[in-house]
């Protein structure tokens, strides 16, 4: 059964056509994606403005017909953070239904986080026992931890990359007093979070999942997208922090300049950096491994779960 996923994230609009099977693994057939960028485009309440919503009309639009094209007998389609956060929510869900015949599902944090964890668990077996995972996405972080397929405990914070790029940097490069007070402000949000998902214990298996923490292993040296998805990637806490000292003093076009980086992404990967920074600090975690799965595999994995026609 051909799948269509759509994901409208706080960065891009993806769509992914998968064959599903019973008991086979989600393997992409098509991928198309476009960018986004909601979080910068809310006004000062915190509503998706008209361009926006504009924006994420035509995107949906071009996704729901590309998955006809496709032949995809069934669109999952659902958003993330920057939907889910925006004071008139409830309005640009209706009126990109109204315009386009799809009904947005807006996924809670927690529920986010853990569909990650599951694509996580699915990826690494029983056998890695206790795995932590961390993603950061362009509006907001997810947190969990846990031994089977449900985390013990989950949290998702607004901690995103393109977010806190868009709220705290109005400078290019940062300056270095905006990321300091921004580095005691992370801190102060990932505590109490932090404290719980550490009472569960140690994990086996840390791990990173989302685009800008593949970005920041790349940048540190790990294989790159070509390598394709088996190969072993992982990124430690001093290459981080030697990074984030690197990166913080360049420009966004020069970030772009290096190779890893795209140019949709280089302008906010120095806040990506200190979350991922932050959060590997406050769970102990001197390295994690990344996973090539996440958030769409988990939404994916479910519906494979209950069973297809």
């Amino acid at each position: 059964m051909r799948l269509g996923v759509l994901d409208v994230g706080s960065n891009t609009v993806h769509l992914v056509a998968i064959d599903a099977r019973t008991g086979g693994h989600p393997t992409p057939m098509s991928d198309w994606k476009t960018s986004l960028r909601l979080v910068e485009l809310l006004d000062k309440e915190g509503n998706i403005d008209e361009r926006g919503i504009k924006k994420l009309t035509n995107s949906v639009a071009e996704a729901t017909e590309l998955s006809r094209t496709l032949g995809c007998k069934e669109l999952i389609s659902f958003a993330t953070s920057a939907v889910r956060s925006a004071k008139n929510s409830e309005a640009v869900l209706n009126h990109v239904e109204k315009e386009t015949g799809v009904r947005l599902e807006v996924l809670s944090g927690e529920e986010e986080a853990r569909l990650t964890f599951l694509a996580v668990r699915r990826w690494y077996g029983w056998s890695a026992g206790r795995i932590t995972n961390l993603d950061i996405g362009g509006g907001s972080l997810e947190l969990s931890t846990g031994s089977d397929e449900e985390p013990d405990s989950a949290f998702s914070l607004d901690l995103g990359a393109g977010r806190l790029t868009h709220l705290w940097f109005d400078t290019d490069p940062p300056e270095r007093k905006k990321i300091n007070v921004l580095r005691d402000y992370i801190d102060a949000e990932l505590q109490e979070p932090a404290r719980i998902l550490r009472s569960h214990g140690q994990a086996r298996l840390a791990v990173g999942t989302s685009k800008t923490f593949r970005t920041l292993a790349r940048l540190t040296g790990a294989a790159p997208s070509a390598a394709g998805p088996h190969v072993t990637r992982t990124l430690t806490a001093p290459g981080l922090r030697q990074l984030i000292a690197f990166i913080s003093r360049m420009t966004a076009a020069d970030r772009a300049e290096l190779e890893g980086i795209s140019a949709d992404r280089s302008h906010q990967i120095v806040a990506g950096a200190l979350v991922a920074e932050a959060s590997m600090r406050a769970l102990g975690l001197e390295k994690l491994e990344i996973c090539p799965w996440a958030l769409r595999e988990g939404v994916i994995l479910r519906r494979i779960d209950k069973g297809l026609e």
